[in-house]
């Protein structure tokens, strides 16, 4: 809402003085006074005035719940595939990593003996991962052939290092050179796979990477009468040793692809039962969003026929434009939300069917389709509320201080920005939290809201007094700015358009022509005008186009 919906503009009250008006018909000026009141009542007051029933009213309650609780249902599947997903990583990172241990920190190795001794310990734990694993872990096989391991090196062309003599020659050209290894079965220690050709030149070595594929099925979501899914690990290891500072750091990655096993059969379990109630439920869901979605676009389209008649008779009968505030009130922000909301609602179950069919496995898309709509769903019934004096200041103060909160947080964000280029470039050597301009940003953002301020300033190495001169300059000036002035004017902003809102609906202002041409009404019925002066001048129009001089 603009200013002009907000703060009346003329000597005569509330609203602007435009031009002198022109008879109208008084019969068609109560006919569109009376749609336009009936248009912007709410559900009770036109269930009071033509017994209308809430429709739309009860239908967003019911898609609250029935929404959430798929939401939930959902939610907890998927929380068990990323369960398993996660729970294998870390399998696997004990099964492939030599001495690996649960921490926070990088895993890294000194000597050329351990970094020999790491890629044997891969590739024997590959060999023997059926007769060492705990879970139900396979080889990767296509049309009968097993996926072999890949043990890959990157190394420079060409390269003479004597950092003694302060001297070097190398050609920073990258070459590959990779060996696969299948596995056997069964396997003998004896059959270690001939690694001779495979010879690691430490001057020249830039990474050892290590690829393998590893094939599982997730067995949980039996005992909740789902079927499982078959899952395919990508492992990665990375020997990483571009640095060339005497550390190899070494890590494990691994992604996931799901899909639909070929082949299945539970004995006993209500899995099918189980699917057709879901199915059921969904395409309960799918129905009620169709519904509520048709209902909402047929108002909107209600509102733009309104809008065009609106229009049609300001400009015959007081020669100007409908203001662009005027507009906006005809285009119900809550109905496009709800539109918005029930085509996400209906995607997202739609794509929730076909998972639970195993026709797909986009666990992802899924679940931010369905959580986006019930946070809007949700929002959407924000609407109501809003007929209520007291939540309606709130929602007007929301939307009227929403274009000057944007505008200052353009302001705020470039001087934020400012500060995460200049804190990533000059502290990242120094200080792990500002490593990279995503840390920088996170890190920034929770010394806004007061946290990590301590660990921000503890942690920083004393190398260079410079340095820790301007960390702290840096540190505290962020702080003043951003916790002392940005967040007190933006507070300040907010408190000022509700002290503003509430005030207008005190003095029972009129926040814009086309609603004190609607209140008119009212006014000149209570009046005692008789039908001469009516027709000699219409209240309404008046109203409208500025009245008499």
């Amino acid at each position: 809402m603009s200013e002009q919906a907000l703060v009346g503009s003329s000597s005569n009250g509330n609203i602007s003085t435009l031009s002198k008006v022109t008879k109208a018909d008084p019969e068609a000026l109560e006919e569109l006074r009376r749609k336009l009141k009936y248009f912007f009542m709410s559900p009770c007051e036109k269930y009071r005035a033509r017994g209308r029933k809430p429709w739309k009213l009860m239908l967003q309650i019911l898609k609250i719940a029935i929404i959430t609780v798929q939401l939930i249902s959902f939610g907890l599947s998927n929380e068990m595939m990323v369960t398993f997903t996660e729970e294998n990583l870390i399998s696997f990172k004990h099964l492939f990593l030599k001495d690996y241990q649960d921490r926070d920190s990088i895993h890294t190795i000194y000597t050329k003996s351990q970094v020999h001794d790491h890629i044997n310990y891969v590739i024997m734990r590959y060999l023997t991962l059926q007769n060492v694993t705990v879970g139900n872990h396979a080889f990767e096989r296509i049309h009968g052939v097993f996926t072999p391991l890949s043990l890959c090196q990157e190394f420079y062309h060409h390269s003479s290092i004597s950092p003694s003599n302060e001297t070097f020659s190398i050609d920073p050209h990258v070459e590959k050179e990779c060996v696969y290894i299948y596995p056997m079965k069964p396997f003998q220690n004896e059959a270690f796979p001939d690694l001779t050709n495979f010879t690691l030149d430490f001057k020249r070595l830039l990474a050892i990477n290590i690829f393998l594929k590893v094939k599982a099925i997730n067995l949980q979501t039996v005992r909740h009468d789902e079927l499982p899914d078959c899952y395919n690990f990508s492992i990665t290891i990375d020997f990483d040793n571009r640095a060339q500072s005497g550390q190899i750091k070494v890590s494990l990655n691994s992604e996931v692809e799901i899909s639909v096993c070929k082949d299945w059969n539970v004995s006993g379990s209500n899995a099918v039962s189980h699917f057709l109630r879901m199915v059921l439920f969904d395409s309960l869901v799918i129905l009620s969003c169709l519904l509520s979605l048709l209902l909402c676009i047929r108002s909107v389209i209600s509102g733009v026929q309104l809008l065009s008649e609106y229009s049609l008779f300001v400009s015959t009968h007081c020669q100007r434009s409908v203001f662009w505030s005027e507009r906006m009130e005809f285009i119900n922000g809550w109905y496009i939300l709800i539109i918005i909301s029930d085509t996400l609602t209906v995607s997202g179950s739609a794509l929730k069917i076909l998972i639970h069919s195993k026709e797909l496995t986009n666990y992802n898309v899924c679940s931010i389709l369905l959580g986006t709509a019930t946070i809007l769903v949700w929002m959407g019934v924000m609407r109501y509320l809003g007929f209520f004096q007291k939540y309606n200041i709130l929602i007007l103060t929301l939307r009227a201080a929403l274009p000057s909160v944007i505008r200052f947080s353009l302001c705020a964000v470039l001087i934020y920005l400012s500060y995460c280029f200049c804190g990533w470039i000059v502290l990242g050597p120094h200080h792990e939290n500002f490593r990279t301009f995503n840390m920088v940003a996170y890190c920034l953002f929770s010394m806004i809201n007061g946290d990590a301020i301590y660990s921000t300033f503890t942690k920083l190495r004393e190398r260079s007094w410079v340095v820790w001169l301007f960390s702290r300059i840096y540190i505290y000036s962020f702080i003043s700015i951003f916790t002392y002035m940005v967040l007190s004017l933006f507070i300040a902003i907010i408190t000022n358009t509700y002290e503003t809102i509430k005030h207008q609906q005190q003095d029972g202002a009129v926040f814009s022509e086309l609603q004190a041409f609607i209140a008119e009404g009212r006014n000149a019925s209570s009046s005692g005008m008789d039908d001469s002066d009516k027709e000699e001048d219409s209240p309404g129009c008046s109203c409208l186009c500025g009245g008499a001089d």
